[in-house]
This record gives C-alpha cells, structure tokens and sequence, in this order.
C-alpha cells in the first residue's frame, strides 16, 4: 500500500493555510474555543468550543463544509454552510459535557 507524496503535501499546506487563517481570527477568543462563520447568505460569527468538533452532528456540518469549500473559507476562517436556526438549534442539542 503506497502513498501518494504529491497528494499528502499538498493537503498538509492547504490544512497549515488554513490553520494559519484561523489562527489570526483567535485573538481574543478564549482558549479552548474556535470561531465559526455559519449562514448562507450573511454569515454570523460563532465562538463554539473546540470539543464540540468531536460531536456527530457537529462533524456532519464540518463534512458539508469541506464539500462546499474544501480549505478555501471565504471569511478566512471556518464557515459552515448551514442556517443559522439550525446550527443554534444543533448548539441547545449538544451534552453540556462537550461545552466544559
């Protein structure tokens, strides 16, 4: 079973750029925690807790985003394209252990 080289770096510096990007929308956000962009048209700025990224039905909405953007997130940081009704309604939804 090989590995195509070509393929792993160019995936390793598309997710250091976008880890890049993230990092510079952190400042002043409390440790443990990431911004997200949600909305279709207008995107709404979320501070959520990196543990949530573990969830299910979190991690669905990071498959959608990967299909829509790929590591190219217009706002520079991670949007996820969904209503903002439904992630906030996901948000309620989630055990309160993932939020400590």
């Amino acid at each position: 079973m090989g590995f195509r080289l070509p393929s792993l770096i160019s995936n390793a510096k598309q997710f250091i750029k976008l880890q890049s990007l993230i990092s510079k929308n952190q400042q002043g956000i409390p440790k443990g925690h990431i911004v997200v962009y949600v909305g279709n048209a207008e995107k709404k700025r979320y501070v959520v807790p990196l543990s949530y990224l573990t969830h299910p039905s979190f991690q669905e909405l990071l498959n959608r985003a990967e299909e829509e953007f790929g590591f190219n997130h217009p706002m520079g940081g991670l949007t996820i394209p969904c209503e903002e009704q439904t992630f906030e309604l996901l948000m309620k939804h989630l055990p309160i252990s993932l939020v400590n």
